[in-house]
């Protein structure tokens, strides 16, 4: 199996740039894209991305470049890792750069909000027919300022091909960060979609003040909503109670350091989305990705009724605890039933 060396990692949020940082210090050679000229700058000039990841001081190894074609020059595989608003746009960008068909893992944790597509069916649309075999998509609870330090994290890696997930497997993997290989590009996605939206609803319930018991009852039936969309979307249900599950949804309904649950919180408090939004540097994908998953809950026939009234809040000024009554005084259901 023949090792990675090279990689282009398109997108120099914190995201992108904690995994860039990890994959430098592994001793890959690393060309991270920036759109920003002044994060170019400031990570070749001195080796910190100021804007997205402060105080975190990245490898001199570590170059970034504003133009995609340096980033994938000699490339043995892409790390795309763009907001979800923006992909189709850069990938379409990217492809007259491609030094040929070459693997590529999608980072990117939303939802085309216009076509309700995942990262990789906007993908398989975009990109050359002879790439869609080397799709992947990389996705588990992983906050980027907690990887940047180093702190132990494990994610899961899914791919159509295994041995091109093997390889990449291997390329991610040190002691301090775990990557597990999976086959369900649709589950791994959309648990790492979905689970942005949860966040958002469980920071309005804390931002409600209501308590631990209601926060757990939110991400559980929030969890719930996710494996139904994800069944009827052909995904494996066992998908969703691993690590891009489970594991990304516990960590981004309670951490501290999430930004959709941050937005929430603020909801719940009486803010404005606009002003929130406004007073962001960072993209908080659950807003775009709350849509987007109405979008496929109705397609699908599924029954969500949380991302329902995370849409209302958002988008129809509905009031947050309004929201809240309205679920909590939804007609008895069984617990295993359809909804």
């Amino acid at each position: 199996m023949q090792a990675i060396r090279n990689i282009g990692v398109i997108g120099a949020g914190a995201w992108g740039t904690a995994l860039a940082k990890h994959l430098a210090e592994k001793g890959l050679n690393i060309r991270l894209w920036a759109y920003e000229q002044e994060v170019v700058n400031a990570i070749n000039a001195t080796h910190e991305n100021p804007i997205f990841l402060s105080g975190v001081t990245l490898p001199r190894t570590l170059v970034a470049t504003s133009s995609l074609a340096d980033a994938v020059e000699g490339c043995d595989g892409i790390l795309f890792v763009v907001p979800s608003h923006v992909a189709r746009q850069v990938l379409r960008a990217l492809v007259s750069c491609l030094p040929g068909p070459v693997p590529l893992v999608s980072a990117t944790k939303g939802i085309e909000e216009e076509t309700s597509k995942l990262m990789t069916q906007v993908m398989d649309e975009v990109l050359p027919p002879s790439m869609q075999p080397m799709i992947m998509a990389l996705s588990g609870p992983s906050f980027a300022g907690e990887l940047s330090i180093g702190k132990p994290t494990a994610v899961c890696l899914a791919g159509r091909d295994e041995q091109v997930v093997q390889r990449f497997q291997q390329a991610f993997m040190t002691p301090g960060f775990r990557v597990y290989a999976d086959g369900d590009l649709i589950g791994v996605q959309l648990g790492g979609a979905l689970k942005n939206v949860m966040a958002l609803a469980a920071g309005v319930v804390d931002g409600l003040g209501l308590g631990l018991n209601a926060r757990a009852a939110l991400i559980t039936r929030g969890l719930a909503e996710i494996v139904r969309l994800g069944v009827a979307m052909g995904a494996d249900p066992r998908t969703f109670y691993g690590l891009s599950g489970v594991g990304d949804l516990v960590l981004t309904c309670t951490g501290t350091l999430s930004r959709n649950h941050t937005v929430g919180v603020r909801l719940g408090k009486g803010e404005k989305l606009d002003t929130i939004l406004g007073g962001m540097q960072a993209v908080a994908e659950g807003v775009r990705t709350a849509h987007a998953a109405l979008g496929l809950a109705r397609r699908h026939s599924v029954e969500m009724p949380i991302t329902q009234e995370i849409n209302a809040v958002l988008f129809e000024g509905k009031s947050c605890r309004k929201a809240v009554s309205d679920l909590m005084e939804r007609e008895a259901k069984p617990e295993k039933g359809r909804a």
